[in-house]
């Protein structure tokens, strides 16, 4: 056997093994929007908010909170 087909056929399987952990990774992961609908607490929800102001709508500035 030629060492260029033997390159070929391992490059084949290692790509065909990297695919297949993706696909069986993709397939057994839950998705976050999941987790925190079953956890269901408060907690978990604001932990998952974002901890800085929007932006207005001109996109410049975002305003001071007031304290």
């Amino acid at each position: 056997m030629k060492f260029e087909t033997l390159m070929l056929r391992g490059l084949f399987i290692a790509c065909l093994a990297v695919c297949g952990l993706i696909f069986g990774a993709m397939l057994t992961t839950t998705p976050p929007a999941t987790q925190f609908a079953a956890s269901n607490r408060l907690g978990t929800i604001l932990l998952a908010a974002p901890s800085s102001c929007a932006l207005p709508p001109d996109g410049v500035v975002c305003p001071l909170p007031r304290g």
